[in-house]
């Protein structure tokens, strides 16, 4: 019956690339043109793809974790150095995943957006952001592995524990890290300048955090689509504004917006976040190291079925990790309200990011339980409504 299931799986996923290789290929020789400005039916597309994809992820993690090839990879790296081998498997696992993926991405990813009039951008600008995040990947992927055959291999009983302690550092460095090295590998980061700057930072050095970056980036490279975020921790933490909203909102839905990200910057989200990703990494940990069983001397298996395993209990509690970080969504936007006192820019603020974005206002119900990690734009347009027709909010 594991045979069964396993041969089930690898040949459904192997169907499904197979098939994404064929539209990608009929698609690089005619680069896709917009065809269709329906946000329901973007809406749509997006949410089957995006369960599917989870799905397909973890099940074909598990079925490569327990099927004959990951051993067969393992015992091939044997004439390297054995504190080598879990490195060299893991860069060379992620690469050809990424690799056997790709007509899925080009498909899934840029054609959509480019059908959707969502995206401009080039096949070749495309592939070279891929070639840059597939690049970072394996070095990353690569180096968590050797510090996991580490611990493995040096605590053979307490290791669950060393590695949770271990993540911390990571997850710290990582958000260090990233703003700072990783994003302007993909765009660029220019401060702010002129009186939106101005009002923007005025707004700050209301709340102590006047001299935090406020940062224009070209997000229409990849996107048409309106984005703002907060990311970075300290000396790192900046405020990151899309070119797309600032060319396209009003300087009082941006106020908003700011305001929106100020909230998160001032509540230290960046920190709770990481606090929760220790916390979550930690229990999973100590749950899938307590009943995961292979031979401990073949470490790469060893530690692929562990990951295998922390991707599908991720993947189990995700509605938890949503919903905290949707209060956080709604704990900002009572900071932005409270901030800027004006609900209609606001609720306006979010109409426009609907429409460029092609959101939806409401999706179903269950997909905003299971996977939204905001609030559906429809009940934050709605609360702010109420609170311009009431003080409270």
């Amino acid at each position: 019956m594991r045979k069964f299931w396993l041969g089930l799986v690898a040949g459904a996923s192997a169907g499904y690339v197979v098939a994404r290789a064929a539209q990608a290929v009929a698609l690089a020789s005619r680069p896709p043109s917009a065809t269709s400005s329906d946000p329901a039916a973007y809406g749509r597309t997006r949410r089957a793809l995006a369960v599917a994809g989870m799905v397909r992820s973890t099940a074909s993690t598990l079925t490569f974790a327990y099927g004959p090839l990951a051993p067969r990879i393992e015992r091939a790296l044997e004439p390297l150095p054995r504190w080598l081998q879990p490195g060299i498997y893991f860069a060379a696992l992620t690469l050809a995943s990424s690799v056997i993926d790709l007509p899925v991405t080009f498909v899934e990813d840029y054609a959509l957006e480019r059908r959707y009039g969502l995206s401009d951008q080039s096949a070749s600008a495309f592939l070279a952001d891929w070639s840059k995040g597939t690049a970072i990947s394996v070095v990353l992927t690569g180096g968590l592995a050797l510090l996991g055959g580490l611990a493995v291999r040096r605590f053979r009983s307490s290791w669950p524990i060393v590695a949770a302690l271990g993540i911390l550092p990571l997850f710290i460095l990582a958000t260090l890290v990233v703003p700072l090295y990783i994003l302007p590998l993909f765009n660029r980061f220019e401060p702010l300048q002129g009186p939106l700057e101005v009002r923007l930072r005025a707004l700050a050095a209301r709340f102590g955090v006047g001299d935090a970056e406020i940062l224009r980036m070209d997000m229409s490279r990849q996107t048409k689509k309106a984005n703002a975020f907060v990311t970075g921790i300290g000396s790192t933490h900046r405020i990151v504004l899309g070119d797309t909203l600032i060319d396209a909102f009003a300087p009082d839905e941006i106020t908003f917006v700011v305001a929106h990200e100020l909230g998160h910057y001032v509540s230290r989200d960046t920190w709770r976040m990481i606090a929760l990703a220790e916390s979550v990494t930690a229990a999973l940990l100590a749950v899938v190291g307590a009943y995961v069983r292979t031979d401990r001397s073949r470490e790469s298996v060893f530690l692929l079925r562990i990951a295998a395993w922390l991707g599908a209990g991720t993947l189990a509690i995700r509605p938890a990790i949503n919903a905290y970080s949707r209060s956080r969504e709604w704990a900002a936007d009572r900071f932005a309200l409270a901030t800027t006192d004006d609900p209609r820019a606001g609720a306006a603020a979010f109409r426009r990011l609907r429409d460029q974005n092609l959101a939806e206002e409401e999706p179903p119900a269950w997909y905003e339980f299971l996977f939204a990690s905001h609030p559906s734009l429809g009940k934050r347009i709605g609360a702010l409504e109420a609170s311009s027709r009431e003080p409270a909010f």
